[in-house]
């Protein structure tokens, strides 16, 4: 963001401070920060003003006199590992303005929170190679990710996600009728830049990975290209780092009801009976978030599907968890879970467009 118009030197007026902060106005964002050259001193909003006038400054007074101290800002870089629970606090205390200053206190950038929630420190890969065989006809000349759910594809829900948490290292694999995703990702799509790249034979859930080049450190967030989900990579992100994980998974609740009376045994006696039991398990989201070392070991000549590495990376004592989806997540493989993702979609736009 154009950051310059939120600065304002701490030898400054007050009265000049609040011709800055009217020119602001209307904009969500009336914070000045007040800064020796770039340095950040403090912040100034028009409550600090009016605090320091009735406490008997003058209108003439220099800024730094009526400043808050110290200003709420983040360490460079600003998608550093560190700065995402701290954009997460700042939200939740209505801040929408965070200066990213260096080692040396001085303004970097800053981060509209109000048009990106976070900054995730991830690279993404979506998946997009399948063939859709269950939405047929619809995908027998449109690859599922790109079928359209209230005039916007599948795939562009995910994109337009990731890029709201920051995320813009974003790369699609893709197989079938892949030449119309590449075609439909040579304009940005929420403002990012996707790259495409193409399986020359099926390499599983999570073998296409192996054709992205991701850096050697890091965490890169893969996940199937054809969900509609509300899941928050944030919180996601944060169990992966806090948990130390190599590997998180997102899981959703998934309940199983028996119809019948179920018995157990021990021999040929029978020691308990239960009158139509139901069972909790936690199924797999399809939305993972892998350390990149992993990634980096996937071959390129054969079949991996996503299980084949956790169950491997288990094996090696490595540490996978699971992080549950809190909200929406739909797998839209079917005509009834397309129908689902209209209607639901439907709503949500309406909700939306009456200002709830």
């Amino acid at each position: 963001m154009e950051f310059q118009k939120h600065i304002i030197q701490h030898t400054r007026r007050l009265h000049e401070a609040l011709a800055a902060l009217n020119a602001l106005s209307g904009t969500g964002t009336m914070t000045l920060f007040v800064t020796d050259g770039m340095r950040l001193l403090g912040s100034l909003t028009d409550g600090d003003v009016r605090r320091a006038l009735l406490a008997g400054i003058s209108l003439d007074a220099p800024v730094r006199e009526a400043m808050h101290t110290p200003a709420r800002a983040v360490t460079a870089p600003a998608a550093g590992p560190d700065n995402v629970l701290r954009y997460k606090l700042l939200r939740e205390k209505g801040i929408t303005i965070v200066p990213v200053i260096d080692s040396d206190d001085n303004i970097v950038d800053m981060v509209d929170l109000r048009a990106t929630r976070t900054r995730l420190p991830l690279s993404a890969i979506l998946m997009a190679g399948g063939k859709g065989e269950r939405l047929r006809p619809m995908t027998l000349t449109t690859p599922k990710p790109l079928l359209r759910i209230e005039d916007k594809a599948i795939i562009d829900y995910n994109i337009e996600a990731l890029a709201e948490c920051g995320v813009s290292d974003i790369t699609v694999t893709t197989r079938y009728l892949a030449e119309q995703i590449h075609e439909h990702f040579s304009r940005p799509v929420a403002g990012v830049q996707v790259k495409c790249v193409t399986e020359d034979k099926p390499l599983g859930t999570i073998g296409s990975a192996a054709l992205v080049r991701v850096p050697a450190d890091g965490n890169t967030l893969v996940m199937n290209s054809d969900l509609l989900t509300t899941v928050s990579f944030e919180d996601m992100y944060l169990r992966h780092i806090r948990e130390g994980a190599d590997i998180t998974v997102a899981v959703i609740p998934y309940q199983v009801s028996v119809p019948f009376a179920i018995v157990t045994t021990d021999g040929p006696a029978i020691t308990g009976i239960e009158e139509k039991p139901s069972y909790s398990y936690f199924a797999n989201a399809g939305i993972y978030i892998f350390a990149n070392r992993l990634l980096r070991t996937l071959p390129t000549d054969r079949r991996t599907d996503a299980t084949d590495l956790i169950a491997e990376t288990i094996a090696g004592g490595g540490r996978v968890v699971y992080a549950p989806v809190n909200g929406t997540w739909l797998d839209v493989g079917s005509p009834a879970d397309f129908e689902q993702a209209s209607q639901l979609m439907r709503h949500y736009n309406n909700l939306r467009g009456n200002g709830v």
